[in-house]
This record gives C-alpha cells, sequence and structure tokens, in this order.
C-alpha cells in the first residue's frame, strides 16, 4: 500500500468500492475514516448518475477494487468512461495488477503480451476468442475463474496446443503463494489428479508461437505417427507423438493403431 494511496483515501470525500466490507477492513487497519458506498457490476449503472454529479459538485471519489487494479476485470469502467466524456479529471493511483505480476515471473516473453482477462461464458465466444490469439508471438495472459479452472485449461489447451508453455501463478502476495511452470497438458494433468490445488485465484500465462523463422510449419497427428511409423514400433510411437504433441497417450494410441493397420 503506497503513501500516495492511503493519503488518497484519507483525503478523499468519498470511496466507491467493489465490496464495502473488505474495504472497511482496510481502513479499519489504516485508520482512515472516509465513508464507503458500494460499487459493483450490479450497481454500477444505476449508481453512476448520483456519483458524477458529486464529482461535477466539486466532490473527489475514490475508486477501489477488492484486489488489483480497478476496471482490469474489475468494475469501475462505466463509472470512468461516463466521468471522462463529462470532462472530469481521473486519476490513476498505482498499484499491483495480477497481469503483470504474473507475466514478470512467468520466465515467458514480456516485450509483447495480450491481456484476455477471463474467457467468455458462452462457448462459440470462448472458440472465437482463442481463434483470434493462435498465432499470436506475444504472450496471453488469461484469468481463470476458481471453479472452471480445469474446463478453462482444457478449452485453450484444445484451442491452443498442449505443448504451449505456460506459468499458472494462483493466490499471487497471499499466504499460500505458489508458482507452476510447464507445458499446458503438465499443468492441465496436475490440476485433473489433485497434485495441484485448484483453489484461489489464478492467473494463466501462456507462450506465444515462435517467431524463429517467421514461417509456420503444421503437421497433422495423422502426418507424424506416419512417419514415425516408418522407424519406430508403435508404442516408441506413441511415447514419441505425445512428447511432440502433448496429445492425450489413449488418443494418439488409437490412432497410431488405426495408422499402423493401415500399413501393415
Amino acid at each position: 500500500m503506497s503513501q500516495r494511496a492511503i493519503v488518497t483515501l484519507e483525503s478523499v470525500d468519498l470511496i466507491a468500492a467493489e465490496d464495502t466490507r473488505h474495504t472497511l477492513k482496510l481502513l479499519n487497519h489504516l485508520g482512515i475514516e472516509t465513508p464507503l458506498t458500494s460499487l459493483h457490476d450490479h450497481n454500477e449503472r444505476q449508481k453512476f448518475t448520483n456519483l458524477l454529479k458529486r464529482l461535477q459538485q466539486g466532490k473527489d471519489i475514490a475508486l477501489v477494487s477488492d484486489a488489483g487494479t480497478p476496471l482490469i476485470s474489475d468494475p469501475g469502467y462505466f463509472l470512468v468512461s461516463n466521468a471522462i466524456a463529462e470532462g472530469i479529471s481521473v486519476l490513476p493511483i498505482p498499484g499491483p495488477t495480477a497481469a503483470i505480476t504474473a507475466l514478470s515471473v512467468s520466465g515467458l516473453a514480456t516485450d509483447r503480451f495480450v491481456f484476455l482477462g477471463f474467457l467468455p461464458q458462452k462457448s462459440a465466444a470462448r472458440q472465437t476468442l482463442l481463434d483470434s490469439v493462435k498465432n499470436e508471438k506475444g504472450s496471453l495472459i488469461f484469468y481463470l475463474s476458481v471453479h472452471k479452472v480445469h474446463q478453462d485449461l482444457k478449452t485453450i489447451g484444445d484451442c491452443l496446443g498442449w505443448q504451449r508453455q505456460v506459468c499458472l501463478a494462483r493466490e499471487m502476495t497471499k499466504k499460500f503463494e505458489q508458482y507452476r511452470h510447464g507445458s499446458l497438458k503438465q499443468i492441465h494433468d496436475a490440476i485433473e489428479s489433485g497434485e495441484e490445488t485448484n483453489k484461489g485465484e489464478f492467473v494463466l500465462v501462456v507462450a506465444g508461437t515462435s517467431d524463429a523463422t517467421g514461417d509456420t510449419v503444421e503437421i497433422t497427428l495423422d502426418d507424424l505417427l506416419y512417419e514415425l511409423l516408418d522407424h519406430l514400433s508403435v508404442k516408441q510411437s506413441v511415447k514419441a507423438a505425445v512428447a511432440l504433441t502433448g496429445l492425450r497417450r489413449n488418443h494418439v494410441y488409437q490412432k497410431a493403431q488405426e495408422i499402423a493397420a493401415k500399413k501393415a
């Protein structure tokens, strides 16, 4: 908590908080008695008119979210955009943001990245979003819902490829802070098996596509297995294909059996 942030919360006329109960704990800890009002996804459109009126009267309002930075997958966009449209000055008080915090320790490219937030609720929209970033060279940053970590990882893996290198960050800056690096498949399997807990707040950083040559060469599983089976046994071919693609062994084995039968 920066000194500037503390001074701001002490000096404004009102604090608009995502959850007043959470913010009140912070204010009590800091000995701040500034009045609070709630501003969240379900009431922002109803309350912004009154808040704008106060701002136009010369009042100062601080906007806070439960964690991270307001508006970054958190409430506040509707109020801020309308305040700017009305010519009201909006100033940021820099603080932690989960997306950047995770990116900094991901071990993946930081010179170019795309923040995608939470995946859309509808499957068609999720697919459209992921298809649009399949060939993005920069790192991809997702927020994962605690209730859908396993499902979201599967959706991302199926679309972007299970071999992608990732960093899964959990409970950053909190007591049970944890970071896990590996392929999408390794992280997915760890969650599925229970080896990795699925509790907490998650950020997933996914490696972008490689631009080492500037060209992209696609090879299907069938083509890969045809080539491997020319030189290796079915068992060896399956092991190699799984390692190269990150696909499930049962799927690769079934495909290898079909191709081996055709080649026989």
